[in-house]
C-alpha cells in the first residue's frame, strides 16, 4: 500500500492506527437464521438480566472430544527471561466430554465427564443437577440450552414433562455466545486442558475434576452486561450491512 500509493510504511502504519485499522487480522461471524431468534434473545437475556424471584437460571453445555494428549518430550517449567516451553507434537490418548452447568448468579459449575455424548448421557447429566442441587421446595430451575439433537430427543423431552421444576429454554442457533458456560470452556481450556499432558483418558478427566473443584471453591458470580435491545440493534446493522435495504428478521 505504502508504494503504490507513494507513502512511508510509517506513514501507512499511523494512519491505520488514527482509524483503528487491522488488516492483518481477520475474525469471524454467523448470522443466526433462527425464525425466532428476536423471541430467544428477549427471553434468554431476560433470564440473566432480571431472574425470576425464588428461580435458578443454569448454562448448560458440553465440550465434546476434549483429546488426552501427551507431549512427546517433558514440558520445561518457565525460568526467569523464559517462557514454559512444550513440544509441538504429541500422542493422542483419546477423548472425553464435559458436561457443565454453569450457575449465573452464584458462578460455581457442577460438570462430569463422558466418553460419549448421546442423549443418554445428557439425561445422566440431568440427574445428576436434579441430585445435587440445593434448593427451596417450590424452586423453578431454568436451564438454557443450545439446539443440538440431544436437547430435543423424545427422552429428553420426557424427563422435562416429569420433572417441571426444571423450565428449558433455547438460545437462538448458531449463538453460543449467548450461553455464558462457553466462558468457562475457554477458560478451563487455556489454563488447563491445553497446559497440560496426558498420559490416559482417566488422567485427563482427574483434571478436570481438580480443576472443577478448585474453580468452586471461590466462583465469581456471572454479570450480563448487554441488554436484548443492544443485541438486537448490533445483529440489525450487521445484517443490514450484508443485506443492503433488507431488515433483520423480526426486528
Amino acid at each position: 500500500m505504502a508504494r503504490d500509493l507513494g507513502l512511508s510504511q510509517t506513514a501507512v502504519a499511523r494512519i491505520w492506527r488514527a482509524f483503528g485499522l487491522k488488516p492483518h487480522l481477520r475474525e469471524s461471524f454467523k448470522l443466526s437464521t433462527d425464525p425466532f431468534f428476536v423471541e430467544k434473545v428477549r427471553d434468554v437475556v431476560g433470564l440473566y438480566l432480571a431472574p425470576p424471584e425464588k428461580a435458578l437460571v443454569l448454562c448448560v453445555d458440553e465440550k465434546s472430544q476434549v483429546q488426552a494428549l501427551d507431549r512427546t518430550q517433558p514440558i520445561q517449567p518457565p525460568l526467569p527471561g523464559r517462557a514454559e516451553k512444550a513440544a509441538h507434537d504429541y500422542v493422542r490418548h483419546g477423548t472425553t466430554s464435559l458436561f457443565a452447568a454453569l450457575d449465573v448468579a452464584t458462578g460455581k459449575v457442577i460438570g462430569e465427564c463422558h466418553r460419549r455424548h448421546r442423549h443418554q448421557e445428557f439425561l445422566a447429566f440431568l440427574g445428576r443437577l436434579d441430585a445435587d442441587l440445593v434448593r427451596e421446595p417450590g424452586t423453578a430451575i431454568h436451564v438454557v440450552m443450545d439446539n443440538y439433537g440431544t436437547r430435543k430427543h423424545p427422552r429428553v423431552r420426557e424427563w422435562f414433562a416429569r420433572h417441571p421444576e426444571f423450565v428449558p429454554h433455547f438460545t437462538p442457533t448458531s449463538s453460543s455466545w449467548l450461553n455464558p458456560v462457553e466462558r468457562f470452556f475457554a477458560q478451563i481450556t487455556d489454563r488447563r486442558i491445553r497446559r497440560g499432558a496426558f498420559k490416559s483418558v482417566g488422567e485427563l478427566e482427574q483434571a478436570i475434576e481438580d480443576y472443577l473443584r478448585t474453580h468452586n471453591q471461590k466462583p465469581r458470580p456471572f454479570v450480563w452486561t448487554k441488554s436484548a435491545d443492544l443485541i438486537l440493534d448490533k445483529v440489525r446493522k450487521l445484517a443490514e450491512r450484508l443485506n443492503p435495504g433488507k431488515t433483520a428478521t423480526g426486528s
